[in-house]
């Protein structure tokens, strides 16, 4: 429909100029026949001058009754002139005519532009309110899909408030999201908090009581576990508020694997797990050295608590798109359903240790992320559970 109006506009406007172009030439050619006809007049009236040298009052009197009618001529010398006849004196019915259809072409052309810019006017008008009502409706939340109206002078402003629009309606999506997120993540906290707080209301109750001499050790367990917790959420909480500041440098893969390993030698003695990392040369990513490492090592954490008493295993490689690090165990890997969950906070699945509070998985994954990484975890067809970490290089 719109292309339609479009064609009228052009076959208006292209109308509009031909009238007044004819207009124009009516008026040239009129005014060209005025001057040839005085001309050629001219040169009959100096011919018989010439051979009659005492014609010139016959001639003067001769071109006064012509005055009112018509005669064609060429000019040789200007003897209408000096006496005393312009060429409009010789204007006959037919020019007159010319002057007629002349104002007409005019009147016509001069009015089709008119109305065909009255026309565009309009049409402006009304896109300009359509607009405007649409952003009446965006603002009052009743907003549709905008429907693209053709291609106008407004369509790269048309396409402008849609994609404004729409990614505004993307930040309030977000927000409601971010929203509702923090409304569970308090909800966890409270409920991750309650746990540690209410084993210790028992343990001090037994103490009262003299009934547990293991009560104290019972606390210190708590109170660990309390602080692990806070540890972790004020990491989140400074990842969600973007406070976390990740240092990046060029950073050693092999020397990272190393001492995320070296840093959990003390529960790595504890359940009698060791880590084996052979060395596949010189490969480095641009990365956080000690947030890395603490991801690392929350892969590390997972993988020990489904296979004590084995052997973790890393390797890793490069290639001009990313650097890709491995970590995987020969325990039972991860249930089936909890593996679109494993990265949620505080998320834990089917076979978590005891005590734990779902934060490790959810924190290396923010970590890695925000360095241009990605992570994703899986079963081996051999069974156990694996890890993928890819840094890519731009």
């Amino acid at each position: 429909m719109n292309n339609r109006k479009n064609m009228h506009v052009t076959v208006g406007a292209a109308l509009a100029v031909g009238f007044i172009a004819a207009a124009v030439a009516v008026w040239l050619t009129s005014g060209h026949y005025r001057q040839a006809s005085f001309d050629l007049l001219n040169m009959i009236c100096g011919e018989v001058a010439e051979r009659e040298p005492g014609s010139g009052d016959t001639i003067s009197a001769v071109l006064k009754e012509y005055t009112e009618g018509n005669l064609d001529g060429e000019l040789q010398r200007d003897v209408l002139s000096a006496l005393g006849y312009r060429a409009s004196d010789f204007a006959g019915a037919s020019c007159r005519q010319n002057y007629f259809f002349a104002a007409i072409g005019l009147t016509v052309g001069l009015f089709l532009l008119l109305a065909t810019f009255c026309y565009r006017n309009k049409v402006e008008i009304l896109r300009i309110r359509a607009l405007a009502d649409y952003l009446e409706q965006v603002n009052s939340g009743k907003a549709l899909i905008l429907s693209t109206s053709g291609e106008d002078d407004f369509s790269k402003l048309e396409d402008e408030i849609y994609k404004t629009v729409t990614f505004l309606y993307q930040t309030k999506e977000q927000a409601v999201q971010a929203k509702n997120n923090f409304a569970e993540n308090l909800s966890n906290i409270a409920h991750q908090i309650k746990t540690p707080i209410t084993a210790m209301s028992l343990d001090i109750q037994s103490m009262k009581l003299g009934l547990d001499g293991k009560a104290l050790d019972q606390m210190e367990r708590q109170l660990s576990r309390l602080t692990s917790l806070e540890e972790a959420l004020l990491v989140l909480s400074r990842l969600d508020a973007g406070t976390l500041s990740l240092q990046k440098e060029e950073t050693d893969v092999f020397t990272l694997l190393v001492l995320a390993a070296d840093n959990l030698q003390e529960l790595l003695s504890g359940s009698g797990t060791v880590i084996d990392i052979p060395e596949g040369g010189e490969m480095r990513i641009f990365a956080d050295m000690d947030w890395t490492m603490e991801a690392i090592m929350n892969l590390m954490k997972n993988c020990i608590e489904q296979t004590p008493g084995g052997t973790i295993h890393c390797s890793y490689a490069q290639n001009p798109f990313y650097t890709e690090i491995r970590i995987w165990d020969n325990g039972a890997g991860f249930a089936r359903e909890d593996i679109p969950h494993l990265f949620e906070r505080f998320y834990r699945g089917k076979n978590a240790r005891e005590g734990g509070i779902g934060i490790g998985l959810a924190l290396a994954k923010e970590i890695i992320e925000r360095q241009n990484g990605t992570i994703r975890a899986q079963n081996r067809p051999e069974g156990g559970a694996f890890f993928e970490i890819r840094f890519y290089s731009h």
